[in-house]
């Protein structure tokens, strides 16, 4: 276990606390596949990578787990969450429906500044597709759907969203895992993007709605793939 680790670079704690820097390393694991579903999370080798104590390193998984990416068992410590393709449809699925009414409110709502604030992230988002950067374009991704939801001015929405995020993660990453979905995934984003600038609710709604189904299907059949190749 300790190996399989090792390539991952010691993260800076200096932002944050400790362990919600710890929280945000491995939720990039989990996230990007380095840490498997349903694999056990081996504390000695990641105290040892990190070069930090327990303490602050169950805070993390206790985070984690507050975010449905890892499950805690007494006496036996902490696994990667699995999620089923069913369960990944109905998450999506009401991923779907918070999104187009973020998407409708937002396009009513937003101000000039926070428009042009969307069209900077999704200029360096398409910057990190045009560079095959996966891994700083699902940064940036995320951080756009939340800048939409944010534009709705919604907080209770904004709280379900975020923990419903944080559950889907790992299936939006899969959902790019081909360059057609990608690509196809940028040009929905842009159409989004028009369609907020334009304030038409509808539109963006529709849109939006639309992505994120497209999305889940796709890190649906991922799921159903990759399980398969794991079987064969």
């Amino acid at each position: 276990m300790a190996s399989s680790y090792s390539t991952r670079k010691k993260p800076s704690m200096k932002r944050r606390s400790l362990h919600e820097e710890i929280a945000e390393h491995l939720r990039s694991m989990i996230i990007e596949g380095e840490l498997p579903e349903g694999e056990r999370i081996d504390e000695s080798a990641l105290c040892e990578l990190l070069e930090i104590s327990r303490t602050p390193l169950r805070e993390a998984l206790k985070v984690l787990h507050s975010e449905g990416l890892v499950t805690i068992e007494p006496n036996r410590g902490a696994r990667v969450s699995t999620l089923t393709a069913e369960e990944f449809a109905e998450l999506f699925e009401l991923i779907s429906g918070l999104e187009r009414m973020a998407a409708e409110l937002a396009a009513e709502r937003a101000s000039d500044a926070e428009l042009k604030k969307l069209a900077q992230m999704q200029q360096r988002m398409e910057k990190h597709f045009g560079s095959g950067d996966r891994h700083h374009y699902f940064q940036i991704n995320q951080d756009i759907h939340r800048m939409i939801v944010e534009m709705a001015g919604n907080e209770t929405l904004a709280a379900l969203h975020e923990q419903l995020l944080m559950r889907a993660s790992r299936g939006r990453y899969m959902a790019i895992g081909t360059e057609h979905r990608w690509e196809e995934s940028v040009q929905e984003h842009q159409a989004l993007l028009e369609a907020l600038q334009a304030h038409d609710s509808d539109r963006a709604g529709a849109i939006l709605r639309e992505h994120v189904r497209h999305t889940g299907d796709s890190a649906v059949e991922a799921l159903k793939v990759g399980k398969t190749v794991n079987r064969s």
